[in-house]
């Protein structure tokens, strides 16, 4: 069997996950994702029957490019929006990924990103930095309000969090866990606008897909609270990034956290680079040892189980 593996925080983070997959026996080719579709391309076309990846763009043609060959997408993370999924269940190949394994490292990466923007350390940090003693009064986050976009593994551990730091929260998601509200005192919000009207943090754990694309556009940031912050840890289309910039310079926006971008890395005159209430890091939220190693572990065993006749896997397109 011939592997691609392409997700860079797998190859870089030391752990058991290697053990494993050099024990499959296969033979592993690896590559610096995320790769574009032409990138994926000249690798496919050289004949794989997996590939165990990130966020790489596998597009129609990428998959007829590995077709006869290709048998499985082992997806190491959640989002499937960079796999014409569509395609590859027309073509009857299973797409694999790995719910439940990073839910506890994006709430902290979320919450960390709030406590930034709220006490402003990103200018903080680079004054001093250069030697200098700037101070910026900021905010509490006790007493205040989330808007929680997406109540699912996520989004729910964001909620437990928020509770241990005096906040209230909505919430918002078409399938909706009652116990989880009623224990967590989530008040339910009909709609997404609804939601972050009176919120003085909008928080967002949506999978992207074409209904919700650049949702968090200038129509929908004019009807948050001004001076909110939002932060995302979920996927970069969910806004349109130009009208962002422009809602944090005017101050309607009182800062923008995230760690997902609609094109990563970003090129060199993202609008992003220079506004000081706009912090940004380069989707690492679920990059820790320990889960590095759960998302990693359950992607391999997803692949080797596959691919042995095994039915221990996790498959997001059933056919």
């Amino acid at each position: 069997m011939r592997i691609l593996l392409t997700t860079t925080s797998f190859q870089d983070t030391p752990g058991s996950h290697h053990d494993l997959l050099k024990k499959s026996g296969f033979d592993i080719v690896t590559a610096r994702g995320p790769l574009t579709e032409s990138q994926m391309l000249d690798h496919a076309k050289t004949g794989f029957d997996g590939f165990l990846n990130g966020d790489d763009l596998i597009t129609a043609r990428v998959i007829e490019a590995a077709l006869p060959r290709l048998r499985v997408i082992a997806k190491y993370g959640i989002g499937l929006d960079s796999i014409d999924v569509k395609h590859a269940t027309e073509k009857k190949i299973p797409v694999l990924f790995t719910p439940g394994v990073n839910h506890t490292t994006v709430a902290e990466h979320c919450f960390g990103l709030m406590i930034a923007l709220a006490k402003h350390f990103w200018p903080h940090l680079r004054s001093t930095k250069k030697g200098e003693w700037k101070r910026t009064t900021g905010s509490e986050l006790a007493g205040k309000t989330i808007a929680v976009l997406g109540v699912g593994r996520i989004g729910k551990e964001v909620i437990k969090r928020a509770a241990a730091f005096d906040m209230k929260s909505i919430g918002f998601d078409l399938h909706w866990d009652e116990d989880f509200a009623r224990q967590f005192n989530v008040s339910r919000a009909p709609t997404a606008s609804s939601a972050i009207e009176n919120a003085d943090v909008v928080s967002l754990h949506m999978n992207l897909d074409d209904a919700n694309r650049g949702m968090f556009n200038r129509e929908l940031l004019s009807k948050m609270k001004k001076g909110s912050y939002l932060i995302n840890t979920a996927r970069g289309g969910l806004v349109v990034e130009k009208d962002i910039a422009e809602a944090c310079k005017s101050g309607h926006l009182g800062g923008y956290a995230t760690d997902v971008l609609d094109k990563e890395p970003p090129p060199a005159d993202h609008p992003f680079r220079e506004i000081d209430n706009i912090i940004v890091t380069p989707h690492i939220a679920s990059r820790t040892f320990e889960s590095v190693e759960r998302q990693a572990l359950r992607a391999v065993r997803n692949l080797i189980n596959f691919l042995n006749g095994d039915k221990d896997y996790i498959q997001a397109n059933k056919f």
